[in-house]
């Protein structure tokens, strides 16, 4: 059998001549002679290198310790300057007005988005634009400027009652331009203007009330889950989508809806007066063209804001009274209440809308 696996080529070294075998035994005889007759000295260097390495090691991770900190101190400092260049832009730039001062203009105030008083269509925000134009003299007209689907009832309501009290000071007109879209609560808002004016395919009308939910008691039923709610009050929890709505209750909910229905059915009347048509249809939440509202009375005329300026004063003159947003404080209140909804800590809000689906 040796003589088989001196036949194999994996069992066999490198040929050594004699002398060459005798130089590499007497090779590793000193090599451990060495390390039995290591001198103090060379244990103290060995360990004085090994120091050294150790050494090393720390201060190449101190270092790169370092560079992450002014890598997250200049990220901080780029987006510090950059809210602070955006801030300076809305507050000297952005509000840079197309008519120059003193001259005759139209002073527009934006309706612009949903209407909510955290958002940038809030009944604080327009009502202090709406008293900036009004009190310039140079200021021939106030134009509510629209395209949103509507919001918040209350307002809605705000604004509207805002532009009835100008109105009662007389002396100069408020009116309203439907761009892509004036619905709902934002139509709530035109309908106190003087004149309405769309273009022909603008959206306008949707004068209704809604509240949407979901009933999801049977899907947690079906995923095992339990629903615990704690309420004094036999009907507080009432709205909770997962939990079954009575009759009684669906009944109540309703007439609130009604209610609120016929409020903005009154505020239009009183706002459009005989200019509405009698069609049965006006106050079903149906939307329309600028056109077919025009032929409803919910419109005064076909006209966008250019033409709107040119009829009235002979020549495009614009001005911007909507106080201008800060935009680093729009990106920490979306930043916070992104926060706030993946925590379940939103901000309560109404849950009837003037808007919108």
């Amino acid at each position: 059998m040796s003589d088989d696996r001196k036949g194999e080529a994996w069992t066999q070294g490198p040929e050594l001549s004699r002398e060459a075998a005798k130089a590499q035994s007497e090779r590793s005889r000193q090599a451990g002679e060495g390390a039995e007759s290591a001198t103090p000295e060379d244990v103290r260097l060995a360990q004085v290198r090994m120091m050294d390495r150790w050494i090393g090691g720390v201060l190449a991770e101190q270092r790169r310790s370092r560079r992450w900190k002014i890598f997250f101190r200049l990220l901080f400092a780029g987006f510090l300057l950059a809210g602070l260049a955006l801030t300076a832009y809305g507050l000297f730039l952005a509000q840079s007005p197309d008519a120059a001062d003193g001259d005759r203009h139209l002073g527009i105030v934006d309706v612009e988005g949903a209407i909510d008083a955290d958002g940038p269509a809030s009944a604080e925000r327009i009502i202090e634009g709406l008293h900036r134009a009004w009190s310039d003299d140079a200021a021939e007209a106030v134009v509510l400027r629209i395209n949103s689907p509507g919001g918040s009832p209350v307002q809605s309501q705000r604004v509207y009652e805002e532009i009835r009290y100008l109105q009662s000071q007389g002396g100069k007109p408020i009116l309203a331009v439907v761009e892509d879209i004036g619905a709902s609560g934002a139509y709530y808002m035109a309908a106190a203007a003087d004149r309405i004016y769309a273009s022909p395919s603008s959206l306008v009308g949707s004068i209704g009330v809604i509240s949407a939910s979901f009933g999801l008691e049977e899907a947690i039923d079906k995923l095992g889950v339990e629903r615990r709610v704690f309420t004094a009050g036999e009907n507080k929890a009432f709205l909770d989508p997962f939990s079954e709505i009575a009759p009684d209750q669906r009944a109540f909910w309703q007439s609130v809806l009604n209610a609120t229905h016929q409020q903005f059915i009154e505020a239009v009347k009183a706002g459009r007066g005989d200019r509405l048509s009698n069609d049965p249809q006006l106050f079903s939440g149906l939307i329309w063209t600028g056109q077919q509202a025009m032929d409803l009375g919910l419109v005064d005329d076909i006209a966008n804001l250019e033409q709107l300026s040119r009829q009235r004063l002979g020549d495009i003159s614009l001005k911007e009274y909507t106080p201008a947003l800060d935009p680093w404080a729009v990106f920490t209140d979306r930043l916070t209440s992104a926060a706030a909804h993946w925590v379940g800590l939103e901000a309560p809000t109404s849950p009837l809308r003037y808007q919108l689906p």
